[in-house]
């Protein structure tokens, strides 16, 4: 099993869809909301990532995107440009049920792709206030 991602990883996820304890179809980016351990091993927040409808952001989404910002895109080890919902966030457990090595491991045999970059925390606090009002 793999070391666990920290809050702040861009993870490579199969998101749950309904319901909620079954792997996704298909792995995504899913951003890293937190990080909690358990006895067996450990259970993680996640935002759900998508590269669809990139250009229309709803309250609670913000997006990376490679001709805006460079740098974070980079970092965030995106194969395209991605949008992360923070209304649709789940907690699912820290295995390879739910989590796989990307096609392009830039962190050797491992599901993280990235990180986010730190000029992107305050946009991720303006997203999860414009949900929490």
């Amino acid at each position: 099993m793999w070391p666990a991602p920290e809050p702040g990883d861009i993870v490579w996820c199969r998101f749950p869809e309904r319901p909620r304890d079954v792997p996704g179809p298909k792995p995504r980016p899913a951003l890293v909301l937190e990080v909690s351990q358990y006895e067996d091993g450990h259970l993680l927040k996640v935002a759900y990532g998508t590269s669809k409808k990139v250009n229309q952001l709803m309250a609670g989404e913000f997006a990376i995107c490679k001709m805006a910002n460079p740098l974070a895109y980079q970092l965030a080890g995106l194969a395209l440009d991605t949008k992360f919902d923070l209304r649709t966030v789940v907690e699912i457990p820290w295995d390879e049920l739910f989590f796989a090595v990307p096609p392009r491991p830039e962190h050797g045999q491992h599901p993280k792709l990235g990180v986010l970059h730190p000029s992107l925390v305050k946009v991720v606090a303006s997203a999860l206030r414009a949900i929490s009002k």
